[in-house]
């Protein structure tokens, strides 16, 4: 009997260690640095509770005028407007409102954080080819990861509840602000950048007023992109405890409520729709004004 009959029990008890003492080592992190970890995020919390509070405790006429409002001056479209406006009433009229606005702040707090982090880290990209190296193959691992994988480091560190949610939700959602803001300043043309250098423009100079201005569409095109993963992060999010939407969803899988599943699931298509609608109409009128003013 030859020493590779052996090799796979070998392999599987090499491997079987190593779990072992990487599950360990997370184990002693997380009860040793927890609470502090914990309370690096309360700005992030209160952030996000008083987004919550502002959309929920509000008139239910002031938010939806309100809401009406963003959808007029981002997409300049009556039909995005009217349609803004039947979707939450129709939520309204179902009883879904209080989880919709829920949702509606969770996804906006996700959005802006990822914004606030992956638009920096995508300029850095653009600007050293090094770094685009590194960072590209994690947003490889980022994007084909299983969604549900996100959520077992947080909950091992931070526990259950909303920031918890809230971080994995941002991590599964920003690779597309990273990646299309990364694109959409290396597309921009070599023409206008050494013209810029020819009227004696610094670096800054010009990434600020030719290479952001002229990648907005692209960007955007981003946030677009990551608006909808969060949203779709977020009905998997209810599972630790994330409120909003998809709680009654997962409420109605697991006690075969077929109704409530369904309201709520078209709940989440809806706000879906708005979101794309008003950021790409964004985005197109963001683009017909770059080639205006550039003509």
């Amino acid at each position: 009997m030859s020493w590779l009959d052996d090799f796979p029990a070998m392999g599987v008890e090499q491997l079987s260690a190593m779990r072992r003492a990487v599950d360990g080592g997370f184990r002693n992190f997380t009860r040793e640095y927890g609470e502090t970890i914990e309370r690096m995020f309360d700005p992030l919390r209160d952030f996000l509770l008083f987004s919550e509070h502002l959309l929920t405790r509000s008139p239910w006429p002031l938010v939806l005028g309100g809401i009406l409002i963003v959808a007029w001056f981002a997409s300049r479209s009556w039909k995005i407007v009217l349609g803004t406006l039947i979707t939450l009433l129709l939520i309204g009229y179902f009883g879904m409102w209080d989880n919709t606005m829920k949702t509606i702040s969770m996804i906006f707090v996700c959005t802006v954080v990822a914004l606030v982090l992956g638009l920096p880290i995508g300029i850095a990209m653009s600007r050293w080819e090094r770094l685009n190296r590194l960072v590209n193959p994690a947003l490889d691992v980022m994007q084909t990861m299983p969604s549900f994988v996100y959520l077992i480091p947080v909950v091992m560190l931070l526990g259950i509840g909303r920031v918890p949610g809230l971080i994995a939700v941002v991590i599964y959602a920003i690779p597309p602000v990273i990646r299309f803001t990364n694109l959409g300043i290396r597309l921009v043309d070599k023409d206008l950048l050494e013209a810029a250098d020819a009227f004696g423009a610094s670096g800054w100079q010009k990434m600020h007023q030719v290479q952001l201005p002229l990648a907005l569409p692209t960007i955007m095109a981003g946030v677009n992109q990551t608006i909808m993963l969060s949203l779709a992060m977020v009905v998997i999010a209810a599972m630790i405890g994330v409120q909003g939407l998809g709680q009654p969803v997962l409420k109605a899988i697991s006690n075969q409520y077929f109704t409530m599943g369904m309201l709520n699931g078209l709940a989440i298509v809806g706000i879906a729709i708005i979101f794309d609608r008003a950021s790409q109409a964004y985005g197109k009128r963001l683009q017909r004004h770059l080639e205006v003013v550039h003509g």
